[in-house]
C-alpha cells in the first residue's frame, strides 16, 4: 500500500504543488495532512511548505532527490519510546541532522458515528500511547501507516464498526465525530522530532544556547571495548543524554550505538571524548550537530 486515502488525496494534492513550487522552502514529512508530523512540521518551520510523504524513506527521499529542502521525522516519544526503523533509516540516508522539535501529543478517538466500536486504526505508536484507553474499552487496536491516514481510511471505510485514533484536527479534515478526546494514556505525553538536510550546519551559538550533537559507534568486538569507549566522555565531563543499541545484520555479532551528547566538536572536551570513542570503535560517525531544543537535566 503506497497511496493515500481517498478522502486525503485531494489535501495532498494541494499541499504538494504548493511544494513543488518552492523546493528549498519545502519541508517534507511522513503521513497524510492533520497527521503529529504535519503540525511539527508547521510548528517547527512555520514558514516553509509542508510535503506529505506516505513513508519515512519518502519524506527522506525527497530531501535527497531536491524536492524539498528539510525533512522532519520523530525519532522517539517519552511514553512509547524510539520509533521503529528510524535509528537504520537515519545512517543510511545520508543525511544530517539541522535541527529538533518537542511536540506534545494528544489523541482523540473519532468515527463516522459517536461509537461504540469494534476496532481503531492508528500508527503503531499512537496506539501504543492509547493502550490502556483501548483495553478498557475493548477496543481492538488496527495498525495504519500513519494517525491521520488512519482517520481518512476510516471515513472512506465509512462502517461505524470502526474508528480512528488521530489528532483532533483529522476529524475535521475527513469528516468524522470525536468520541473521546486525550485518549493518550499520559497527560505528559511528547515526541521529539528531528529535521534533517543534505548539508550540516555550522553552529555560532552563543553563552546562552547548547548545542546537541548526535553519532552512531560500533565498538570493537573485544572485552570491556563499551565501556573504554565510554570512559572518555566521562573523563572529559561531556554529558551524554541518550545511549541505545540495535543489531545491525542478521548475524548479532555486530551492535551499532546511537548517542546523543551534550557539546560541539571544536570544543576540546568533545574532540578529546570523540576521538577516544573512536579509538576503540571500529565506525564512529557524527550524523549532526544543532542547537536544543529543551534544556537536558
Amino acid at each position: 500500500m503506497r497511496s493515500f486515502p481517498g478522502p486525503a488525496i485531494a489535501i495532498v494534492d494541494q499541499l504538494r504543488s504548493a511544494a513543488e513550487a518552492n523546493p528549498a522552502q519545502a519541508i517534507a514529512f511522513q503521513g497524510s495532512p492533520g497527521a503529529n508530523s504535519h503540525r511539527a512540521a508547521s510548528e517547527a518551520r512555520p514558514d516553509a511548505f509542508p510535503l506529505p510523504c506516505f513513508s519515512f524513506e519518502d519524506a527522506l527521499e525527497a530531501v535527497k532527490d531536491g524536492r524539498a529542502g528539510q525533512a522532519i521525522i520523530p525519532i522517539e516519544n517519552s511514553q512509547h519510546g524510539r520509533v521503529a526503523d528510524i535509528h537504520f533509516l537515519l545512517p543510511e540516508s545520508g543525511l544530517s541532522i539541522v535541527g529538533e522539535y518537542f511536540l506534545p501529543i494528544h489523541h482523540a478517538l473519532m468515527g463516522v458515528g459517536p461509537g461504540p466500536y469494534e476496532a481503531a486504526y492508528s500508527h503503531p505508536q499512537a496506539l501504543g500511547q492509547s493502550r490502556l484507553f483501548l483495553r478498557q474499552r475493548g477496543i481492538v487496536p488496527l495498525s495504519y501507516a500513519d494517525t491521520a491516514g488512519a482517520a481518512a481510511f476510516v471515513s472512506e471505510k465509512g462502517d461505524p464498526k470502526f474508528a480512528a485514533i488521530a489528532p483532533a484536527i483529522a476529524a475535521e479534515l475527513y469528516g468524522l465525530e470525536i468520541a473521546e478526546e486525550h485518549v493518550e494514556d499520559s497527560s505528559d505525553n511528547m515526541t521529539r522530532f528531528v529535521i534533517l538536510a543534505n548539508q550540516p550546519t555550522f553552529l555560532k551559538l552563543g553563552s546562552d544556547k547548547q548545542a546537541i550533537t548526535t553519532f552512531i559507534f560500533e565498538v570493537k568486538n573485544i572485552p570491556a571495548a563499551l565501556y573504554k569507549a565510554m570512559g572518555g566522555f566521562a573523563t572529559n565531563g561531556v554529558n551524554m543524554t541518550k545511549l541505545e543499541s540495535y543489531q545491525k545484520g542478521a548475524s548479532f555479532s555486530a551492535t551499532t550505538f546511537y548517542a546523543d551528547i551534550i557539546g560541539a566538536p571544536g570544543d576540546p572536551a568533545v574532540d578529546r571524548a570523540l576521538e577516544e570513542c573512536a579509538f576503540h570503535s571500529k565506525v564512529l560517525r557524527i550524523l549532526g550537530t544543532y542547537e536544543q531544543a529543551r534544556p537536558r537535566g
